[in-house]
């Protein structure tokens, strides 16, 4: 499956593949960010592909200064039973991405939470808010310059 799937993507993305990595009989392709709407809905619409689910969707920040983020996107095919995963790098100074909420509506829940935690925008999403932390709160707690204590007074807390 492996193989049918690099093959099929060369041809129709041949610029868009970055890097591949396999461990432990699991593909990972890196692709190129601005592709990833493209990429995604030909992965679910090939009838031989068909990777009608998307698992899973999370941000990583990986602390470097260039493309310091990652979104990976788990997918599933239950008719190959196989998993495939995608990863976009994002740079900090544009942390953006498309949102493939047109394509997995489930990817709502997940691109919020991952806006939430990461302050990575998902363009297009249609309702880009934050899940756990106040609209005004002005920071991102899993990013990695985020103290582990939380930055005191950025939040009110209720009363004794």
């Amino acid at each position: 499956m492996k193989e049918i799937i690099e093959l099929k993507l060369n041809e129709k993305f041949p610029d868009s593949i970055l890097e591949k990595i396999e461990f432990r009989d699991e593909l990972t392709l890196i692709v190129d960010k601005n592709k990833i709407v493209e990429i995604c809905q030909y992965l679910r619409d090939d009838p031989e592909l068909l990777f009608d689910m998307l698992i899973d969707l999370c941000g990583v920040d990986r602390a470097k200064r260039n493309d310091r983020f990652e979104v990976l996107y788990n997918l599933l095919s239950l008719k190959n039973k196989f998993r495939l995963r995608l990863k976009v790098r994002i740079d900090e100074k544009d942390c953006k991405v498309d949102s493939i909420t047109s394509i997995y509506p489930t990817a709502n829940w997940h691109e919020r939470e991952t806006y939430d935690m990461f302050g990575i925008i998902f363009n297009n999403h249609p309702d880009l808010r934050r899940m756990y932390m106040p609209e005004e709160f002005e920071y991102y707690p899993l990013r990695k310059d985020f103290p582990l204590l939380g930055i005191p007074g950025s939040l009110p807390l209720p009363k004794k």
